[in-house]
């Protein structure tokens, strides 16, 4: 695995696995980025920062994959979810985790709870 225990926040944002994490994400890929990204998920120290932030990363893979099904219920609960842990993860007022930007994740999730909301709207 290329995120491994003991690794420094630095050295995951680096990683293969995180990078890679990122790429399958942005081009559509959730699966595979959920995949990726447990690695570095359990590569942090528990209740860090960055194990949250991964865990919302994670999170919002899964609600787009429920999204792409259209399972808009699900994606919303997901979301959800990954926005619980994004705000663990930006306490304190941190702007960056792991060198993404908190604001950028707040955006896609909620991007992706306004996608929900609309599937289901239309589906009545």
């Amino acid at each position: 695995a290329t995120a491994q225990p003991g690794m420094s926040a630095e050295a995951l944002a680096a990683s293969p696995a995180f990078t890679a994490g990122m790429d399958f994400f942005e081009n559509g890929f959730f699966w595979e980025a959920h995949e990726v990204w447990e690695a570095v998920w359990m590569a942090c120290p528990p209740n860090s920062a960055e194990h949250r932030f991964v865990q919302a990363l994670i999170q919002l893979a899964n609600a787009e994959l429920k999204l792409a099904m259209e399972k808009p219920k699900a994606a919303m609960r997901l979301s959800g979810i990954a926005a619980a842990h994004l705000s663990e993860a930006a306490r304190g007022g941190r702007e960056q985790v792991l060198g993404v930007g908190v604001a950028w994740l707040e955006g896609a999730i909620g991007r992706c709870r306004h996608r929900a909301a609309t599937l289901a709207i239309s589906a009545l």
